[in-house]
């Protein structure tokens, strides 16, 4: 995680609840003196529709109030997933504090006690910003971290481990709602070849070349399956993965055996039509592409890709630079 910044209040958006304009000018005072930046709501019900257009960093909230009190705002906030991250610290008179276990319980961090004591209520809003941001800073250095644990390094699509976990939940989906679902097992032809003669550099550019290509090609997947599934998931299209060395595999949910040729062969064109700039001349760059789709009989997605991988093999095998259909324990041959 990268080291955080100095702390600078003026980053920070503060809303105050309270019904009490008295109590709302002294803490904006208070605040604005330090270099917060402040909003405010005179109720409970003004706070919720005020959090829907603003995302304060901290709330402080008056526990007593008419109409809806503070812990039923509280409550509110924490069952939202847009707010519910947002730190609330409660405004309470001394003759309240009986209340405030309900208060923690409905999600509050802590409590300032009123008269305030400005020192106090200062100190526990820079604690809770800090503890915030510092969480904020953890949660995006996680994510990020899965993120690369799942991403190939060079071509920036998912792994083997990434697209295979994919490629089983497409599967079971598939298994238990009997739905269309096709996968391509894409191989760059003489790709050592191409990493001997022009070095392994030009290797690289080979291998982001057929990603961007074939990213380009499968961004329209021809998607032919029951009606039901169309309505569901319109904006479903094929996943790229890259498997190892120069072979990849691309997910294609909701799509049969028809729609998964078309892709495939499309992506062969689209990859012919291209080519490498070495030394001022072209290099063409072509693959192979094994297809298979899946059949009731299938146990496990691992029995789409041994058919995929056998019809790859007899597509390097026929020559390269074609597509090749393994159905029905049949190889069909493409063009």
């Amino acid at each position: 995680m990268k080291t955080l910044e100095p702390f600078d209040p003026e980053k920070f958006l503060i809303l105050i609840v309270d019904d009490i304009r008295k109590n709302l000018q002294l803490l904006i005072e208070i605040l604005d003196t330090v270099g917060y930046r402040t909003t405010f709501a005179l109720s409970g019900k003004q706070a919720i529709e005020r959090l829907k257009g603003t995302k304060p960093d901290l709330i402080l909230l008056d526990l007593m109030m008419p109409e809806i009190n503070g812990i039923e705002v509280c409550k509110r906030l924490q069952q939202d997933e847009n707010t519910a991250k947002i730190p609330i610290i409660f405004l309470t008179a001394a003759t309240e504090t009986n209340y405030l276990l309900n208060a923690f319980e409905a999600g509050a961090v802590d409590y300032i006690t009123k008269p305030f004591r400005t020192p106090e209520l200062l100190a526990r809003v820079k604690i809770h910003l800090d503890l915030k941001r510092t969480k904020d800073e953890l949660e995006k250095a996680y994510d990020e971290m899965k993120r690369i644990a799942a991403t190939d390094e060079l071509t920036g699509i998912p792994n083997r481990r990434s697209i295979f976990n994919f490629g089983r939940q497409e599967f079971e989906l598939s298994k238990r709602y009997n739905s269309p679902f096709s996968l391509l097992m894409i191989d760059i032809d003489k790709f050592k070849t191409i990493n001997d003669s022009y070095g392994h550099d030009i290797g690289d550019e080979a291998l982001k070349m057929m990603v961007k290509t074939t990213l380009n090609s499968i961004r329209k997947v021809d998607y032919i399956g029951r009606l039901e599934a169309l309505e569901e998931t319109p904006e479903k299209k094929g996943h790229l993965g890259r498997l190892g060395g120069e072979e990849f595999v691309v997910i294609l949910p909701h799509t049969n055996l028809k729609g998964a040729y078309k892709a495939a062969e499309r992506i062969c064109k689209a990859m012919t039509a291209e080519s490498l700039q070495v030394e001022n001349k072209p290099v063409n760059i072509t693959v192979s592409i094994g297809v298979a789709t899946y059949d009731q009989k299938d146990e496990k997605m691992d029995d789409l890709l041994k058919r995929a991988d056998l019809a790859l093999f007899a597509a390097k095998r026929n020559g390269r630079n074609r597509v090749v259909i393994m159905h029905n324990d049949k190889l069909t041959v493409g063009q």
